[in-house]
């Protein structure tokens, strides 16, 4: 199989998961190596996501690293014969790739929280926020480049507008829904997009109000989306340099225990509706 250049970052899970099973069957790579009847950077490439592997092969190294867990090994065989080509292909080449990472990631989602401090998360952005938030970038982009992550970022609002929309929770901070993005007008539109959205029966929106006390819980922004398999599961948190995916089982149990405590701290979702209805008419 061809070497990949750029694997994407569910190519390179999937390799993870696997070196993560080899390490706790207590087995080198070259041994494994051995096993498949490949060298040892052959199974290198395996494990970095930069080559594929069969399902024969995959269910030949669960067996040899003796899991047992049905499900996960059938995860991580629907990863390795994945062959979708979603519509975020279109923006290979125009967008950075964790762009297209994030598309593919929602699309196989089983569900995601989102928890927002700063901004209104992603999924809920109206068009016109979008763009006021991609056009204060510096450098500022061109229409050009700030015209497809505006389009990109509508697109994948289809996870839960679609048919079968995938199960959504927001943990909204007050601070998020009063900073005016754009102009009054607009922030009024964003209001009325959420409340909309609230009504839905997959989806919950939560507020946590500026007046709650002891929630020290302001760097808790994240999104944390739901695999096949809990060991599948993935964080999503946005830094300086970066989009950032977190899959460690350490890390994971810490943004779901994280979860929880933001999600209990935060008003019941018509407390929440009420606010924003306030926060509406203010406008």
């Amino acid at each position: 199989m061809a070497t990949r250049s750029h694997p994407t970052a569910r190519q390179l899970r999937l390799g993870v998961e696997l070196r993560k099973l080899r390490e706790a069957a207590g087995l080198t790579a070259r041994e494994t190596a051995a096993l498949l009847g490949v060298n040892s950077t052959q199974m290198t490439h395996i494990e970095t996501g930069l080559s594929g592997v069969s399902e024969v092969r995959l269910r030949r190294l669960a067996a040899h690293y003796a899991c047992t867990d049905e499900a996960l090994i059938n995860a991580l065989v629907a990863l390795a014969t994945d062959r979708t080509r979603g519509w975020w292909e279109e923006y290979r080449g125009v967008l950075p790739a964790p762009f297209l990472d994030l598309s593919e990631l929602d699309h196989h989602a089983t569900f995601r929280h989102d928890v927002a401090v700063i901004h209104v998360p992603g999924l809920l952005q109206t068009e016109p926020y979008a763009r006021a938030l991609f056009s204060y970038m510096a450098p500022e982009l061109p229409p050009s480049e700030l015209e497809p992550r505006v389009e990109h970022r509508m697109r994948r609002r289809g996870v839960i507008g679609q048919p079968n929309p995938i199960e959504y929770k927001a943990v909204i901070h007050e601070a998020a829904l009063r900073i005016r993005v754009s102009s009054r007008s607009e922030c009024r539109t964003q209001l009325a997009r959420i409340l909309e959205l609230s009504e839905m029966d997959h989806m919950t929106v939560r507020v946590i109000p500026f007046n709650l006390d002891n929630f020290a819980g302001a760097g808790s922004a994240m999104a944390y989306v739901g695999g096949p398999v809990p060991q599948l599961d993935t964080v999503v948190r946005d830094a300086p340099h970066g989009t950032g995916f977190i899959d460690a089982e350490a890390q994971l149990n810490h943004f779901r225990t994280l979860f929880r405590k933001v999600e209990a701290a935060s008003l019941d979702p018509e407390q929440s509706r009420d606010i924003i209805q306030r926060m509406a008419k203010e406008l």
